[in-house]
This record gives C-alpha cells, structure tokens and sequence, in this order.
C-alpha cells in the first residue's frame, strides 16, 4: 500500500491581481480651486477684442448746477468734458496645445475617453491660470492695478479688524467682497477672536464663508504668501484686497470675446487642429480675457500682511 500526498496550493492575491477588473478614478487634478473669483465677476462681451474706458475729467469741467427760488440768479453754463487720452484693454490670450498620440486613444480609451479627459484637464489648468491673471497681471490685474491712493499698510503686521475697516472706507460705495489668501483669513480670525468680535458667516455657491461688517471674504490661493500659494514656514507677508463689482456700480468688470470658433464657454475656445505624420493628433485651448477697474475707488488694497502671528492662550 503506497502513501499519497496531498498539495494544497493557495492563490496569492499577487496573481488573482493580475486578471482581476479594478474600479478606477476619472484622473485628478489635485491644484484645482473652486474659483470663486471668476464665479463673482460681472463678465461683459466684446466685439472687437478691445475694452474703451470713457472718464470724465472731474474737478475741471464739471457742470455746476444751482438751486434757487431766486428767479433773477444766473443759470451757470458748462458741459460734463471727457479724458482725451481714455485707457484700453485689450483681450489677453491664454492658450496651451494638448497633444495625443491616436494609437494611444484607441487602444486606451475605457472605461475614460482619454481625450476628453485631457481637454478636460487642460481647461482647468487654463481657468486656473485665468483666476490668477485676473489677480495678478501686470497689465490687468487687480493687485498690481489699484490706485495708489487705494493702497494702505497694516497697523502692526497681522490683519485686524481697524485693517478691514479702512479697507470698507476705501470702497465705501457697495463693496462686494474681500480676497485673500486662507491664511490671511485665519490670521484675521485669530485677530478677531483676541478682540472678542468673532465674525459672522454667510452661506454662498453652497459653502460657508466669512464675513465682516456683513462683506464676506473670499478665499483664494492667488493672493500668494511670499510668492507662493503653499508656502511651507507658517509666516510669511501678503495682501488683501476689497472688491466692488458690476458695470452699474462703477465697479470692477471681466472681459471676454463672444463667439470665439469652438467656443465651449465666455471666451473659451477648443479647436482640433489635425495630426501629423507621427499620429499625434493636436487640440490648441484658447481662453481670452481681461478685466477692467472702472472707477479708482472699486479696489483697495491692505499690503504686508503677516500671517504668522500667534497667540498662546493659558
């Protein structure tokens, strides 16, 4: 009688990987930001490519208009004269080439089509970089483009509530929202919080924000702290600004050519623009935009703002 042996073998979860269907994510693009900015313009069409800013030059010309149950008075005479040299804005171009490879798409195109996902992440990049232009652009920007009488410093470095008030005196005619950086904010709230004067929030695009003296304040990432928009130490120094906006309100408006080719939305275009010898097939992402300030007191800015201040409360 011979003796048999039995062979268990057990399948490692290293194999059964192998042949095994997985649940992917669509791909994510972990800098995206809500760009509540761009959500909070106004945003006016163009024609023409090209945004005439008409002033009136105040304090020269003016009409003078009298009041007076007196009928013998003098009616006076004048007319309302314009800036002769008034500023333009010209759209500006941010653009980008997506490149696939076609043997790629084909063959690698599900459960995601590989295209669509890389315009896709292509317009975001593009919207982000849009959102900072609007801030940070020389020619256009809202930071480097306030009058200067419109820009006033902290009282001792960390943002406090006289700091916000001075700002609302600044843009004391409907001011819409505050921007700053989200450790600007926490700084302001540490501020706060030591005076006892917590603020109040206010719930918009489904999210909670901020507020002070009923303005809430935005959060963006494109007020840098030192340059960056992460930076690493817990200090740094920043800016703060506070917005009016809308055409009406003489405020501050964004810019925009209406109907772009392949416009996908205000002033966004996507056109495929062929594949060469090698199957690469080429889509060029065209976004143009600006912004104007329509009256100097629409922006003010709260400069060197230090948002490494801390309390240590026993």
């Amino acid at each position: 009688m011979s003796d048999s042996s039995k062979i268990v073998q057990t399948l490692s979860a290293s194999s059964a990987y192998q042949i095994a269907n997985v649940t992917k994510t669509p791909p994510v693009f972990e800098s995206i930001t809500p760009r509540w900015l761009t959500q909070l313009f106004e945003w006016k069409s163009l024609e023409t490519g090209i945004f005439r800013l008409i002033k009136v030059n105040e304090g020269e010309t003016t009409l003078d208009i009298l009041c007076s149950e007196n009928d013998n008075v003098t009616i006076a005479e004048g007319f309302v004269d314009y800036n002769a040299n008034p500023r333009e804005y010209i759209l500006n171009s941010i653009s980008t080439v997506i490149n696939v490879q076609t043997r790629v798409s084909d063959l690698y195109s599900s459960p995601y089509d590989l295209i669509k996902d890389q315009l896709r992440l292509g317009i975001e990049s593009i919207k982000e970089r849009q959102e900072s232009q609007l801030i940070n652009s020389d020619e256009y920007g809202l930071l480097k483009n306030a009058a200067k009488s419109q820009r006033i410093q902290t009282r001792f470095g960390p943002p406090s509530p006289d700091d916000f008030d001075e700002l609302i005196s600044k843009v004391w005619k409907e001011p819409s929202y505050f921007l700053a950086h989200p450790r600007a904010i926490a700084a302001f709230g540490r501020e706060c919080t030591r005076r006892g004067v917590p603020p109040q929030t206010v719930q918009l695009f489904g999210s909670h924000f901020l507020t002070w003296r009923g303005i809430p304040i935005i959060p963006t990432d494109k007020l840098f702290v030192d340059g960056q928009k992460s930076p690493k130490g817990k200090g740094g120094k920043t800016n703060i600004l506070l917005v009016r906006t809308g055409e009406k309100k003489q405020g501050v408006v964004g810019l925009y050519q209406a109907g772009v080719p392949g416009e996908q939305s205000k002033g966004l275009s996507v056109r495929f623009t062929g594949i060469d010898k090698n199957g690469i097939g080429s889509y060029l992402l065209s976004l143009y935009c600006s912004a104007a300030i329509l009256a100097d007191d629409a922006v003010a800015v709260l400069e060197n703002v230090d948002v490494g201040n801390y309390y240590d409360y026993q």
